[in-house]
């Protein structure tokens, strides 16, 4: 088997494999590249010793068995016999479903987390999108401090495990897309930097050097992290990523990362046949993140649109802190213009950052399901003081409201794990440090963050202690009893609305046209012959929607017509679904 690995600045670079150790010699033909073959086969030990220096895991390891810091693994991809071709789902008309397999079951893996599968499918959920599998130190962890970014985190199963994923996943008609982080790999058992140049302190991010995106070294730096997605997608089928916090990929080069990241993704899809797609986490409020490169974007295929979140929590919650501010002062009207426009800060004035933000999307050329729309994620929940989830904070038929906001929209919807029945869980933030220097570090950070918002030390959960994972996982026994079946049987009805009907899937933004009453708290809005009203008032609201309602499709509450004034009568924090003529 042929080794080969980048270390420029290396004199000499030893293979240690199976107990044997041989020199690796200069790669003529690729500067600062070392190869050489040695005996090996699936699940050979290896790693590299750099001059004088320790053996090392591979920067490009596909399998870290003892964890970041241990030997690597390789990994012969053509071993698992997958059940049959699989012909790819793409974004459109996608619902989308964001899972951390750490606690989606008590167990923590994926295997288990592949046994609940079918309720995702009987959901309606056309996606899964894995936050981030990557090796961590210890056995918990959120997975953004991640290192080895081709291998599979061993706790979770390792490669096999989501090889089986993806296939049970597949078999279901399920896409699966996973959450990568290019914008800095974990403090702990980070080697690549003995490498090479793999970060550059041109630039900082709020974890320290940024990654190399244009300094000198960066080529390969870009190639390293080009392979790692392109490999995600090739040997484990998966259909698309999710790229996480772009705006903190310091790139000044003419071509930038990401627009060279979708042209090699598309490329991929074509050689596959299959359609493969980039989700971006953006912060910019920049159109041009899912610009089609042909049209001078940098090509993604869609982004998280946090302002749609923002306004519909502010409206639901009243919440007026931090970056809730901007959306509180008028909620329903954030809400009506993000249904409309797309982004609420486009140009605008935010409070929050002091200055103003984003810029007008061209509605003309931008599909509404290049956005993604959700009332919570991973960090909107676990970023809270206490993890606590919108179930914990409002009623049921204000959580109703906030789902049909989402899921009647324009936008692609998203899901967090246990939304769909109103877990009681929370979804707190935990780690599993095995340096005790960083855990403590961690754990004061943590504390000193909501400390300078009021919080008092003993109320923010130990991030270190087991039982802040332990409460985080979600309780399966939920499902079917009170309010939890109820909230569960609405989301099913919603999206199976969505499937079913043309008018909720129509990407034209500007055929969206939304009514609303600051004052009297509801809003409504027409998708094509559809019409969605909601009430988030304590009090019963009359709407006038403007033409006849034939048939109520969906309703929280039971709703009052009165067909010939094109009128409708919502109760207290509820919400409707309607046919008009």
């Amino acid at each position: 088997m042929r080794f080969e690995v980048w270390a420029p600045q290396a004199e000499r670079v030893t293979l240690h494999c199976d107990g044997h150790a041989r020199a690796l010699e200069r790669d003529p033909g690729r500067a600062g590249w070392w190869s050489g073959e040695a005996d090996a086969g699936d699940g050979s030990r290896y790693g590299f010793a750099l001059d004088e220096g320790p053996v090392l895991p591979d920067p490009r390891s596909r399998r870290q068995p003892d964890g970041p810091d241990g030997l690597s693994a390789v990994v012969d991809h053509q071993r698992y016999a997958w059940r049959g071709d699989w012909a790819g789902r793409g974004l459109t008309g996608a619902v989308l479903y964001e899972l951390h397999v750490g606690t989606y079951t008590k167990e923590g893996t994926l295997d288990a987390a592949a046994a609940h599968l079918g309720h995702l499918a009987e959901l309606g959920v056309t996606h899964v999108e894995l936050m981030p599998l990557c090796p961590v130190p210890g056995r918990h962890g959120w997975g953004y401090d991640g290192v080895s970014l081709w291998a599979v985190h061993e706790p979770y199963g390792g490669p096999e495990a989501l090889k089986r994923f993806v296939d049970a996943a597949h078999a279901l008609g399920l896409g699966v897309v996973l959450d990568v982080v290019h914008n800095h790999l974990g403090p702990s058992g980070n080697h690549l930097a003995a490498f090479g140049p793999y970060f550059t302190d041109t630039h900082h991010t709020p974890w320290g050097s940024a990654v190399n995106l244009d300094a000198p070294g960066s080529d390969e730096t870009r190639a390293f992290l080009l392979g790692s997605a392109l490999a995600w997608l090739r040997d484990y089928r998966l259909d698309g990523l999710r790229l996480d916090a772009i705006h903190e990929l310091h790139d000044r080069r003419a071509l930038p990362f990401l627009e060279e990241l979708s042209g090699e993704v598309d490329a991929l899809g074509e050689r596959l046949g299959r359609p493969l797609f980039l989700i971006g986490e953006s912060d910019l409020g920049d159109p041009r993140v899912v610009t089609p490169r042909a049209e001078g974007g940098l090509g993604l295929h869609a982004q998280w649109n946090d302002d749609v979140h923002h306004a519909v929590h502010a409206a639901v919650t009243g919440e007026r802190q931090g970056y809730y501010a901007d959306f509180a002062r008028e909620p329903l009207a954030a809400v009506a213009k993000t249904l409309t426009r797309g982004f609420f800060h486009d140009g605008t004035f935010s409070s929050f950052r002091g200055r103003r933000h984003g810029r007008p999307l061209d509605r003309a050329r931008t599909p509404a399901h290049r956005l993604l729309a959700y009332t919570q994620t991973h960090d909107q929940i676990g970023n809270r003081a206490q993890g606590d989830r919108l179930a914990a904070t409002v009623p049921p038929g204000l959580l109703a409201c906030a789902a049909t906001l989402v899921l009647t929209g324009p936008f692609t919807p998203m899901l967090f794990m246990g939304e769909e029945w109103a877990a009681s869980t929370p979804w707190q933030y935990f780690t599993d440090h095995t340096d005790p220097g960083l855990a403590e570090a961690v754990r004061k950070g943590r504390r000193r963050e909501f400390a300078a918002h009021g919080w008092a030390e003993e109320d923010i959960p130990d991030p270190q202690d087991p039982a802040t994972r332990e409460r985080s996982c979600l309780d399966w026994s939920e499902l079917g009893s009170g309010r939890h079946a109820r909230v569960l049987a609405w989301y099913r009805d919603l999206i199976a609305l969505r499937h079913a009907r043309t008018d909720l899937q129509n990407p034209d933004l500007a055929a969206v046209k939304v009514a609303y009453d600051e004052e009297a708290r509801w809003i409504a809005y027409r998708r094509g012959d559809l019409r969605v009203a909601v009430n988030l008032s304590d009090v019963p609201v009359t709407i006038p929607l403007g033409r006849r309602v034939t048939r109520v499709l969906a309703a929280w509450e039971p709703v009052r017509v009165a067909h010939e004034e094109g009128r409708l009568t919502v109760p207290a924090q509820s919400c409707a679904v309607l046919q008009g003529s």
